[in-house]
């Protein structure tokens, strides 16, 4: 798979489908974590080929960034977060109704093409001489990692933190960094720009991925029809090729 680089910053909006919606259709907004770009992407395009009434905007970003912009009143009718901390400030707020896990991940090391840094382990991450992109401890592919390298005992030099996981996949396919910590979903999506390095202790640390429709949607069951056709076997198809697992 060649690797594509994105701008996922919070706020972005990416179209999954025409770039405007057609007359008569109903528009679902979904804000998502980052790491759920390619294969959200590619379930919105399945959905929308079997309801051409529907179009679906997803705008992809750190989920913490995201569920600020809900407290704060950005307009969406579905939430896909990259843990379940970040969800329940959405609940929290009495603007999501009964999320819902759907989707499971874990973290790796990732690092460009050739392991130019010759990372082999977590323990490679304290070397002051390596350039290291992490999350920041904020989203939860952040969060996550401090945990990890919490159980491991290692601590990280870290270089750059970033905002979301695209933007520190999109550091190491780019040769900016040595090594980064992403969700295994993020290295398959690297595609041959990285090399990914499992971790045996990942299994310890694992993001669950809960969906909720948001309060006063515009349009609550054309929302409720994707979440629906998330949980179908189609939907789960396609994140399960993107490395994703069921609870």
């Amino acid at each position: 798979m060649t690797f594509r680089v994105l701008a996922v910053a919070a706020g972005v909006v990416l179209l999954a489908g025409c770039s405007a919606p057609a007359p008569g259709t109903t528009t679902v907004t979904v804000l998502a974590a980052a790491s759920l770009t390619d294969a959200l992407d590619d379930a919105a395009a399945g959905f929308m080929t079997s309801h051409p009434d529907v179009e679906v905007v997803i705008s992809y970003g750190g989920s913490s960034a995201l569920a600020e912009q809900i407290v704060s009143g950005a307009p969406a009718d579905v939430f896909f977060a990259a843990n379940e901390s970040t969800m329940q400030t959405v609940v929290n707020a009495g603007l999501a109704v009964d999320p819902e896990v759907l989707l499971e991940n874990t973290l790796e090391l990732v690092v460009p093409a050739g392991n130019p840094g010759n990372v082999r382990s977590l323990a490679d991450l304290a070397d002051p001489a390596l350039v290291v992109a992490l999350c920041d401890p904020s989203v939860p592919c952040g969060s996550a990692a401090a945990e990890l390298l919490d159980i491991v005992g290692v601590t990280a030099s870290v270089d750059t933190y970033e905002d979301d996981v695209r933007a520190a996949l999109t550091r190491v396919a780019l040769g900016e960094v040595d090594a980064a910590l992403v969700y295994r979903t993020d290295v398959i999506a690297g595609g041959d720009a990285v090399e990914g390095i499992e971790i045996p202790e990942a299994s310890r640390v694992v993001n669950r991925y809960p969906i909720a429709l948001l309060a006063g949607a515009p349009d609550p069951g054309a929302a409720q029809e994707f979440i629906a056709y998330l949980r179908s076997a189609d939907g789960r198809g396609v994140f399960s090729r993107a490395g994703f697992v069921a609870p």
